[in-house]
């Protein structure tokens, strides 16, 4: 018996749903047009809706052109700067966001095997599924939170405010909550009291969630500090090259000589060579210069591993005599590791990428004492997980980010990664400082609010006043369970009663 081919009009459907996919990138940094995600999900749903048996393939597509849409600067990385050919760099940027749409085409095929309850499909399981499937793929392989909807809100929406109650995954299941109850409005239009019983119960999500904005939920401790945030603007395929070695510490030099602040950070491996093997005296200089100045200086630089066997993506106290040191711990797969080095490791004899075998630095690194401050450190995209910050947070001032994202060219990834330092601050009630490379670096207050931000792709030092916070947020005391078993109860219970028979 031949197979059944679905109709055209299916195929319309799985049209709308790429389209409906690559519009998010509107939704996050830079554009930040933060009302439109819910929108987009609730299109889609109502796809869904006219053909549940299509769920798997809708959802797949949106997630597909979403993903592809919002993560194309990985291309730049493999090709431009890494030198992959762009017969083999294409291919595996194409790879991720064909292994992230597996999770909203999961959650959309799910939802399509209920029973057609709108009610219980949209307002029960659909934020409750998407919610645990995003969280799902933060973590599995490593993990790649990037894209989650939760961000789309931060920090303009009012649904921004539920960060420091819940985290992102919490924000995350208020945006498809929002679009669940579009849809069932959508569906239950003729039935007016219902409908507008729906309409109700958005408005008093947003409007409650804006209620929640003005809350402080830590405290001011000290006095505020004068910081300045070194932005080197080096070329990625100069900035391992022996001829541009010379210009790159006179130029971190020179941004240190010419600053005057209570605490200055350089960006990640901002000095280009292993800390015992920079050149005599340069250190010295460096650090004697800030200290003369009364001036607490950290930097970016890669370190050795105590048995010398491994080296580490660290940031370094150069002005304290013991030189106390972060190192990353949360290893960018590809980039700072090789995963399944059996499978992937021929890929590396067509790129040019230094120092890609780091050493993790270990959890719970405790912060370190700068300018009356314990900053706690992380490095590059280590601010995208959330609930890995609740330890170091904890126990000090300020977060600090140390980055180099020129890796990816002039891209939207530099905006989206500000966007995810602004989630954690919301989350800590910390103030986040950004040093980078290329952009954005950044001061970001306690509220998630950016205070300042310099130039893109520019050489300059940031320079503003920041203020310590100490304190614990409600997500610092209880982290990610309470939104995951909600939503695991709720999926449940959605399971339980939509089943068909």
């Amino acid at each position: 018996m031949p197979l059944k081919r679905p109709p055209r009009t299916a195929w319309l459907g799985f049209a709308g749903a790429l389209a409906l996919g690559a519009l998010t990138v509107f939704a996050f940094a830079p554009y930040r047009l933060f009302w439109l995600m819910p929108l987009l999900l609730a299109a889609l749903g109502l796809l869904v809706e006219r053909w549940p048996s299509r769920g798997f393939a809708f959802g797949y597509g949106f997630g597909l052109a979403a993903y592809t849409a919002n993560f194309h600067w990985i291309y730049q990385s493999l090709h431009d700067v890494a030198g992959l050919p762009a017969f083999i760099a294409a291919p595996l940027v194409l790879l991720l966001p064909a292994y992230l749409a597996l999770y909203p085409g999961l959650t959309l095929w799910w939802i399509g095997r209920l029973r057609p309850r709108p009610l219980l499909r949209w307002l029960v399981a659909f934020p409750a599924a998407w919610t645990l499937t995003e969280w799902l793929r933060s973590w599995m392989l490593t993990g790649f939170p990037w894209g989650a909807i939760g961000y789309s809100q931060i920090t303009e929406s009012p649904l921004s405010a539920l960060a420091p109650l819940g985290g992102i995954h919490l924000v995350t299941f208020a945006v498809a909550l929002s679009a669940g109850l579009i849809v069932a409005a959508g569906r239950l239009w003729r039935r007016t009291a219902l409908a507008a019983g729906l309409a109700v119960a958005a408005a008093a999500l947003w409007g409650g969630a804006q209620a929640l904005k003005p809350v402080e939920w830590t405290r001011p401790v000290g006095a505020p500090l004068t910081v300045a945030l070194g932005q080197g603007n080096i070329p990625q395929a100069l900035k391992w090259q022996p001829d541009i070695f010379e210009l790159t510490l006179m130029r971190y030099y020179r941004q240190v000589a010419t600053t005057r602040a209570e605490l200055m950070i350089l960006p990640e491996t901002a000095l280009p060579a292993f800390l015992d093997e920079l050149p005599s005296g340069y250190l010295t200089m460096l650090a004697g210069d800030a200290a003369r100045k009364g001036m607490a200086l950290a930097v970016g630089v890669p370190l050795r591993t105590g048995d010398g066997a491994g080296y580490l993506n660290a940031v370094v106290a150069l002005t304290d005599p013991k030189a106390p040191s972060y190192a990353k711990n949360h290893l960018v797969p590809f980039g700072e590791f090789v995963p399944l080095p059996l499978v992937t490791g021929w890929l590396y004899q067509f790129m040019d990428m230094p120092l890609s075998g780091f050493s993790r630095g270990g959890a719970n690194q405790a912060p370190i004492a700068l300018a009356g401050q314990k900053v706690a450190f992380n490095v590059c995209y280590e601010d995208s997980f959330g609930e890995e910050l609740i330890g170091p947070a904890r126990h000090a001032t300020l977060l600090a980010n140390v980055s180099n994202l020129a890796w990816f060219g002039k891209s939207h990834a530099m905006s989206q990664h500000l966007q995810l330092s602004q989630a954690r601050a919301l989350e800590t009630g910390r103030p986040m400082l950004r040093a980078t490379n290329t952009g954005m670096t950044a001061i970001v207050d306690a509220r998630g609010r950016i205070e300042a931000v310099a130039a893109p792709d520019t050489e300059q030092v940031l320079t503003g006043r920041v203020q310590g916070y100490t304190g614990d947020t409600p997500y610092m005391r209880v982290g990610n369970l309470p939104v995951l078993v909600g939503a695991a109860l709720l999926a449940l219970v959605a399971g339980l009663l939509g089943r068909r028979r």
